[in-house]
């Protein structure tokens, strides 16, 4: 994949979890940082569009094509395919992996129904 950009998704259950995370922090009365947080998780995401295997392989599941990137106190795991990215979860980094995800990750998204990462930035 030499000089061409990965294209990036979100899966519903990496939405929900930003939406989650903004909604925390504006429970806690710090909207701003909930805002920030997300903003910088997009941020990293969008990293992965030229440095698509810069995640390592999460640990629980040493399967090469389910990766991570940690942003602490957050954890990025992603699908990685041969021209895209699917986000599948953002998770806090002292959460265990539910190994169910492997599963749901594999049929995380079709191609056709995956939202950009623009579409969830605009969301946060």
């Amino acid at each position: 994949m030499t000089g061409q950009r990965c294209r990036i998704e979100f899966a519903d259950s990496a939405r929900d979890d930003l939406r989650d995370i903004t909604e925390w922090y504006s429970a806690q009365q710090v909207p701003d940082v909930g805002k920030r947080l997300v903003a910088e998780i997009i941020a990293c995401v969008e990293q992965l569009t030229i440095f698509p295997d810069s995640g390592r392989i999460v640990p629980e599941f040493e399967t090469p094509w389910l990766r991570e990137v940690q942003l602490p106190p957050f954890r990025i795991v992603y699908r990685r395919d041969d021209d895209f990215v699917t986000v599948v979860r953002v998770w806090r980094s002292e959460r265990l992996m539910d190994h169910t995800l492997g599963k749901s990750a594999e049929q995380a998204l079709q191609p056709d129904s995956a939202p950009t990462a623009a579409d969830s930035a605009g969301e946060a």
